[in-house]
């Protein structure tokens, strides 16, 4: 089952934590310096940036977004039903391109055991907000991802889509790191 197919036939958000993170782990695993910080383009980013970017994106969600939610006015308006597939069907696919806001640009300061390092430990604490946090779907704020996806037909994301957004976020950057490593010119093991 993909994590898609998990994520919007009801199974358990941490259902598709686990299979977004072990995604990620087993697209980068076993590669060497070289294919970590081989770019296929000068303007593309290397599977060692596609991951620190992951990683800055959920310590985002679990850090900014998370205390603005806390005190962000109740949600109302929107059907959840709704922008949750939004997010699991429309922010994996790759098909449509958006240029990542700076504050989230990979800065190259980790090392790859680093940022892997990172990202499990930033997988097991969106777990656990998701299992400790009774009113995920009681506070909602501004969400410039699901605005540009959407065109800005919706807004806002409550707690719940912003931990699906992580998820759906590194499985998009997982299929990234399989167009980079289908580069014609990726190196090989060595």
């Amino acid at each position: 089952m993909t994590a898609t197919t998990a994520a919007t036939t009801g199974a358990p958000v941490p259902l598709y934590l686990e299979q977004t993170r072990d995604g990620v782990i087993g697209a980068s695993k076993g590669l060497s310096p070289a294919q970590w910080n081989f770019k296929p383009a000068p303007d593309r980013w290397s599977i060692a940036e596609i991951v620190e970017h992951i990683v800055i994106v959920q310590e985002r969600v679990l850090g900014p977004v998370r205390e603005q939610l806390t005190s962000a006015p109740p949600a109302t308006g929107q059907d959840s039903t709704v922008v949750d597939g939004i997010v699991i069907h429309q922010f994996p696919d790759r098909t449509q391109k958006f240029k990542a806001p700076d504050p989230v640009h990979p800065t190259g300061q980790l090392s790859p055991a680093a940022a892997l390092d990172r990202l499990i430990a930033n997988y097991a604490r969106l777990k656990e907000y998701v299992e400790t946090t009774p009113d995920l779907r009681d506070h909602a704020i501004d969400a410039l991802p699901l605005k540009a996806i959407t065109n800005g037909a919706y807004e806002k994301m409550d707690g719940y889509q912003w931990v699906l957004a992580a998820a759906a976020h590194t499985e998009r950057h997982t299929k990234q790191i399989l167009e980079v490593k289908a580069a014609p010119d990726f190196p090989l093991k060595g």
